[in-house]
C-alpha cells in the first residue's frame, strides 16, 4: 500500500525493531546480528539498553536478562575490533513519589482513554503492576520516545506466538502515539525480512483487524 505523503520510518526506528523482535522470541544469535546492525544505524547504547529493559514487561525477565547479556558480549567484541560506541543520553532520572499514579496518567495518554475492564476488576494487582511498573517507572525515562517504545512493543509482540489479542492492542496505542499508516506498513516489511513470512503473516492479519 502506498502513502505517498507520509514519512518513512528512519534507520534508528527501523534498527529497533528486529532487537525487539529476537528479543521476544529468545533468538539469540539473530539478536546479537541485530544489535551489531542497531549500533551501526546510529541507536546509543542507552538507547538499546532501554529497549531490552523495557521488553521485560512483554517477554519476561529471562529473556530481557538474555538480551542484556547479549548485548554486553557484542559491545565486548566491538571494543576489541576498535570500535567506539556512542552512550548517548542517560534519560531523565525516575521521578520519586507516586509510580502508580504517574502510570495511570501515562497509559491514558498512551490509550487515548483510561483503561479499565473486568480482567483487571479480577485481579486488580496486574493492573497496578502494569501502571506501576510499565507505565510510571519504564516510560517515565526518555531514553526512547513513546513511538519508539510503541515500535519495540510491537516488534515483540508480533514475534511471540498466541499474543494476538495484545498485539491488536498495541498497534492502536502505537498509532494513536504517532505510528504512520505507512510506518506500519514498513513494519510488516522489515519483520517479513528479520523473522520469516509466518510471523509477517500472522503480524499483517492483525494489523488488519486493528485497522478496522
Amino acid at each position: 500500500m502506498n502513502h505517498p505523503t507520509e514519512q518513512a520510518l528512519t534507520n534508528q526506528e527501523r534498527a529497533i525493531l528486529p532487537i525487539a523482535a529476537f528479543t521476544a522470541s529468545g533468538q539469540i544469535e539473530c539478536l546479537k546480528n541485530s544489535l551489531e546492525h542497531g549500533l551501526d544505524a546510529g541507536l546509543t547504547v542507552n538507547a538499546i539498553k532501554a529497549v531490552l529493559v523495557q521488553l521485560y514487561a512483554y517477554a519476561g525477565f529471562p529473556r530481557s536478562l538474555n538480551g542484556l547479556g547479549a548485548f554486553m558480549a557484542v559491545l565486548e567484541s566491538r571494543k576489541q575490533r576498535s570500535i567506539v560506541d556512542e552512550n548517548g543520553e542517560d534519560g531523565l532520572a525516575m521521578v520519586p513519589g507516586d509510580s502508580l499514579a504517574v502510570g495511570t496518567r501515562h497509559q491514558t495518554q498512551l490509550v487515548g482513554q483510561a483503561v479499565t475492564g473486568a480482567l483487571f476488576e479480577f485481579a486488580p494487582a496486574i493492573d497496578a503492576y502494569l501502571k506501576a511498573h510499565l507505565f510510571g517507572d519504564i516510560f517515565q525515562s526518555d531514553v526512547l520516545s513513546w513511538k519508539e517504545r510503541e515500535l519495540a512493543t510491537i516488534a515483540a509482540l508480533a514475534n511471540m506466538s498466541g499474543v494476538n489479542a495484545q498485539l491488536q492492542a498495541h498497534y492502536g496505542i502505537a498509532m494513536n502515539n504517532g505510528v504512520t499508516a505507512k510506518q506500519l506498513d514498513e513494519f510488516i516489511d522489515v519483520i517479513r525480512d528479520t523473522c520469516g513470512e509466518r510471523v509477517a503473516a500472522n503480524a499483517a492479519d492483525v494489523l488488519n483487524a486493528a485497522r478496522h
